[in-house]
């Protein structure tokens, strides 16, 4: 009963960082055409140089030899193309893609059929793969490492094991936290890759191709205003993207130019650096609520009414990024920037001293 007590809260805190990086206001309409906006080959990726490079020589080396990809882990925050770069791949090694979800597989025979109606070269994309149950986890380690699924028929003394052997095919697992994988299922990838958060001028590129898409007319400027303030992902930007044709469409000829994206933005409360209410919520509690820290992450949440899980795994990691929080030892501190930005002058800042006294 505990176990399934703690199973819900760690679901339904999931469901709301996963509901706040996705955006609420996501229609299955605007999921197709972020479906349709997704590049097809690694030529057309745009950002994560590094990542594109090292995977080319993967697939490139893989193609020769005529076998399957070895095993892809994908980490990182939400919204950085992780799934993209799955359809990639199927796409690139000519195989047949397999979606599923770590809270989906919920027993081992649900795993073992998607496995069965594997063929060679395919690939199976698991999200959130840290999510997987550990007699699910028990099935996939000796399909992963030897190709075969081992299943008992019957039970009791007249119980027996019978292995069926698989084709090769790929597993590429993503997750937001890898430490929340198990060493067995972590030491089973070939590929470890982490992405990270993109740069303006790539953002910049996917806006103004998707917007092309779209066939939304857009100018440099319109595109560069909607890329700031996207912190630096890519599920963002697209939808600011929508988000902003909208606003062209209805007040003025449909054409995104810079003062347009500008007060599109500033319509959504998005403000010049991607910060949104629950961003500026998190910084201004830290500073007047806490005189500036340092506070634990769960009388944080408690006092903006949020989940700690999503104030650590969608607002931290971009406001790390800026340099507007630091972690302690002792909790969440707001720095000189953060302040700055928030229009508190830093004098009011406590002395914190040593971070380690």
């Amino acid at each position: 009963m505990a176990d399934e007590r703690s199973l819900s809260a760690k679901s339904e805190s999931e469901s709301v960082r996963q509901e706040r990086a996705v955006s609420a206001d996501a229609k299955p309409s605007e999921k197709r055409v972020d479906h349709a906006l997704r590049p097809r080959t690694l030529d057309e990726m745009i950002g994560q140089d590094r990542l594109r490079d090292k995977i080319k020589i993967l697939v490139q080396a893989a193609r020769q030899r005529g076998e399957a990809l070895d095993h892809v882990l994908l980490y990182g925050p939400p919204g950085l193309g992780k799934t993209t770069l799955s359809y990639v791949l199927a796409n690139e090694m000519q195989g047949s893609l397999k979606v599923s979800a770590g809270p989906a597989i919920e027993k081992a025979g649900d795993l073992a059929a998607i496995l069965t109606n594997l063929r060679a070269g395919d690939i199976l994309f698991i999200d959130e793969i840290h999510r997987l149950r550990t007699a699910v986890e028990e099935v996939l380690y000796p399909a992963m490492e030897d190709y075969s699924l081992n299943i008992v028929v019957g039970s009791g003394p007249g119980a027996r094991n019978i292995q069926l052997s698989l084709p090769r095919f790929t597993v590429v697992g993503a997750t937001t936290r890898l430490a929340m994988l198990t060493s067995p299922l972590r030491a089973r990838f070939g590929v470890v890759e982490r992405f990270d958060f993109y740069e303006v001028a790539a953002l910049q590129e996917i806006v103004t191709r998707a917007a092309g898409l779209l066939k939304v007319p857009i100018d440099r400027e319109g595109a560069h205003e909607i890329a700031r303030r996207s912190r630096g992902t890519p599920r963002v930007a697209l939808r600011l993207l929508r988000r902003v044709r909208d606003y062209a469409q209805v007040m003025s000829n449909g054409h995104i130019e810079r003062e347009i994206a500008h007060t599109a933005l500033v319509l959504q409360e998005i403000d010049e650096l991607g910060l949104d209410d629950l961003d500026r919520r998190v910084l201004d509690s830290i500073i007047t609520k806490f005189g500036g820290g340092p506070v634990g992450l769960d009388t944080l949440a408690a006092s903006i009414s949020e989940e700690g899980d999503t104030i650590m795994d969608v607002v931290e990691p971009y406001l790390l990024q800026l340099g507007f929080l630091d972690r302690t030892p002792r909790g969440r501190v707001a720095t000189r920037r953060a302040y700055e930005h928030m229009n508190v002058p830093y004098t009011d800042a406590p002395q914190q001293g040593s971070l380690f006294d």
